[in-house]
């Protein structure tokens, strides 16, 4: 079994190091919240990561089928190749918070952190591209894309990004968790992401007339209740699975009574077994349910995301490396799984290795008032982003 060590005696200052480079992580940070962008093709992002990775000596490659950047520090004497990833692009969300930096789109924001992930890795390549005599093999940093919905990292995958890879490590920022404190577990971290549509076939008429018509949202209605129905009955309570009906549509007006109904929701499940089970029942409801209201109905469920997986040693190496850079209370070693998800699930199908968490709450509120990922509110404390900086760098140099 191979035991992944930090030996902080060969690197003592790399916290204070990491820290000094505040100013210029907090610096595009901020340009890259100012001006986000989404999916796949992030151009000004990407040529804001080249400018921050100029000079360093890297052997940098740019997407084909991307905008991604996967930039490479080599020691120049053989030894593992490490992974590490900050992903790039933002939400379709218009930002209520005001900042001098506030986003300049409408209906675009960095309301995930990914701005911190790019900021704290290019950084954390400066401090690397100081310290090669201090690591034999390479770094390779992965700058992606598509995070939100888009897959982007199989795009990377797909163009070599894993290629010869022993290790590889990725930071998500929460914006409710205290302040510079890490989070993590080995085994499932994060769920499986899937969507499903349904569409309940009837057949519509005068609503003062319902027996004339065969009415589609009696049935639409009965599968929400159906499929609570089927994970609390058919999933094992020690086993996770959520089916959320997130969208219903149906109907124009209050006098007729629609021949479709519409809704879609989401499939999330920590493994592969409870996933399979959730798929099926979901379809079994919707069938069934709509043959007993004497409706037809047409279900898709569409394959999202894999569970999230860190590899036990190496989510037991990234803990060991965040008590010896922070103290003790600077990391928690999680109970749960959280039923987010990640693409970065694609990565750890293919090599060994882990996500951590870094809380960044604000400062000046009290953390039950910080608003969360994804919130049109959510911001972020810039004060330790360092610690980021300073975990990638160490996660890089653990041997």
């Amino acid at each position: 079994m191979t035991v992944v060590e930090f030996d902080p005696t060969a690197t003592p200052d790399l916290l204070s190091a990491a820290q000094s480079l505040d100013d210029g992580t907090v610096e595009l940070r901020r340009a890259i919240h100012a001006e986000p962008e989404l999916g796949l093709e992030l151009p000004e992002t990407q040529a804001k990561i080249l400018d921050g990775l100029t000079g360093l000596g890297l052997d940098i490659t740019l997407g084909e089928s991307t905008t991604s950047v996967v930039a490479e520090l080599d020691s120049g004497r053989p030894g593992p190749t490490v992974l590490l990833r900050g992903d790039m692009d933002a939400l379709p969300m218009t930002e209520d918070f005001v900042s001098p930096f506030q986003s300049k789109h409408e209906n675009r924001m960095h309301a995930c952190g990914h701005d911190a992930h790019v900021s704290m890795l290019v950084s954390a390549a400066r401090l690397l591209a100081d310290h090669t005599s201090e690591f034999e093999g390479k770094i390779r940093f992965m700058f992606q894309p598509g995070e939100e919905g888009y897959h982007g990292a199989r795009y990377m995958i797909d163009e070599g990004v894993c290629d010869g890879v022993d290790r590889a490590f990725a930071i998500h920022v929460l914006s409710n968790l205290p302040n510079g404190k890490v989070f993590t577990k080995g085994g499932p971290l994060m769920a499986s992401a899937d969507k499903f549509q349904i569409t309940v076939h009837g057949a519509g008429g005068h609503a003062s007339m319902p027996h004339d018509t065969i009415d589609p949202i009696p049935a639409a209605a009965a599968m929400v209740g159906g499929f609570s129905t089927l994970v609390s009955r058919e999933v094992p309570a020690a086993r996770a699975g959520v089916v959320t009906v997130a969208h219903i549509e149906a109907g124009t007006t209050n006098n007729v009574i629609p021949p479709h109904a519409f809704m879609e929701g989401t499939i999330r499940t920590l493994d592969e077994r409870t996933r399979s089970k959730i798929h099926s029942g979901v379809t079994r409801v919707a069938e069934g349910t709509a043959a007993a209201h004497g409706c037809t109905c047409s279900c898709t469920i569409d394959q999202g995301y894999p569970v999230t997986v860190n590899d036990a040693e190496e989510a037991a190496a990234s803990v060991g490396v965040a008590r010896t850079l922070f103290g003790d209370d600077g990391v928690t070693e999680m109970p749960e799984a959280v039923m987010g998800a990640e693409d970065w699930s694609y990565v750890l199908n293919r090599v060994p290795g882990s996500m951590a968490f870094l809380g960044v709450a604000p400062d000046d509120i009290p953390l039950a008032d910080a608003a969360p990922n994804h919130s049109n509110l959510m911001r972020i404390s810039e004060s330790k982003l360092h610690h980021g900086v300073a975990l990638y760098a160490a996660m890089a140099l653990a041997r």
